[in-house]
C-alpha cells in the first residue's frame, strides 16, 4: 500500500493543489492529513472542500479547533490569532461541519497517527529526541506520524536508542528494523527553511518513506492573504520557509 501524508495546509490552497498533482504522479492508495487544514491562510473554505474529498483520513489541529471555537484564541500568538478569529469569520457552515467532525488522532493499518504527538495531539510540539522517543513509548505502531511543527523529520527507535532528525526533500528512510516517528513537514507554512510544499510518501510494501517537496505559486498566496488584510508577516514568512 502506498500513502501520501500530508499535513498543516493552513489554508494555503495554490500549495495543497501543487502537492495534490504531485502525490497523483505517485499512484497512491490512499491520503492522510494531519490537520490543520486552515488557519494562516487566505483560502480555508476551498482547502476543507480539497482535503474533504480526497482524503481517506483526516485529523483536526488545534488551528481548526480554534476556529470552531474549541479552543481559546487567547492561547494563539498575535499573528495566528488574528488570523483565526478572520478564518472564524468566513469559514462556511459545511466546512465547519465537516472540521467538527474529526479528531485529533487516529489509527490506520501499522500507523498512528496525532496532529501534534502521542502525549498531547493538539498542542505539544515534537522537535527533540527525548519527545520524540517519549512518544514512541507512549504507542505501540511501527510508524508513528505527527504534524503541528511544520518541521519535516524522521526519527527511529530500535528499543535502545533514538536517533535521527530533520528530514530535507528527497530524504528517504528505510522503516524495517526500528519504529519510526515521523512528521511529513507543512503543505502551506513550511519552517525549516525550504519555502517548498511538502509532503510524504509512504510505501507499505517496500517499508520505505520519502520525503517530497514541490514549488508551488508562492506569490500568489502572498497576494490573496494581504488582499484580505491577514498580517503581512503571514505573508512575507512564505517566501523563506520560517
Amino acid at each position: 500500500m502506498r500513502v501520501a501524508v500530508i499535513s498543516d495546509i493552513h489554508g494555503n490552497l495554490h500549495a495543497l493543489e501543487a502537492v495534490l498533482g504531485d502525490v497523483a504522479r505517485e499512484s497512491v492508495d490512499e491520503l492522510w492529513c494531519l490537520g490543520d487544514v486552515v488557519g494562516y491562510g487566505p483560502l480555508p473554505n476551498e482547502c476543507c472542500d480539497l482535503v474533504r474529498e480526497r482524503a481517506a483520513v483526516s485529523l483536526c489541529g488545534n488551528h481548526d479547533l480554534a476556529v470552531l471555537g474549541a479552543l481559546d484564541v487567547a492561547e494563539f500568538s498575535g499573528d495566528a490569532a488574528a488570523a483565526a478569529r478572520w478564518t472564524t469569520g468566513v469559514l462556511g457552515a459545511d466546512q465547519r461541519g465537516w472540521l467538527s467532525s474529526l479528531q485529533p488522532l487516529a489509527r490506520r493499518r501499522d500507523a498512528q497517527l496525532f496532529h501534534a504527538s502521542p502525549r498531547d495531539p493538539v498542542w505539544e510540539y515534537v522537535l527533540s529526541e527525548p519527545a520524540a522517543l517519549a512518544g514512541l513509548r507512549a504507542t505501540d505502531a511501527p510508524l508513528v506520524l505527527v504534524g503541528h511543527s511544520h518541521v519535516a523529520l524522521a526519527l527511529a527507535w530500535d528499543g535502545e536508542r533514538i536517533e535521527g532528525g530533520l528530514a530535507p526533500a528527497e530524504t528517504t528512510v528505510e522503516l524495517a528494523g526500528a519504529r519510526w516517528l515521523v512528521n511529513p513537514g507543512s503543505v502551506g507554512q513550511p519552517r525549516d527553511g525550504d519555502s517548498r510544499a511538502a509532503w510524504l510518501l509512504v510505501d507499505d510494501e517496500a517499508r520505505r518513506a520519502t520525503f517530497r517537496r514541490v514549488v508551488y505559486d508562492v506569490e500568489r498566496t502572498q497576494k490573496e492573504i494581504r488582499e484580505r488584510g491577514l498580517p503581512d508577516a503571514l505573508a512575507g514568512r512564505l517566501a523563506h520557509g520560517v
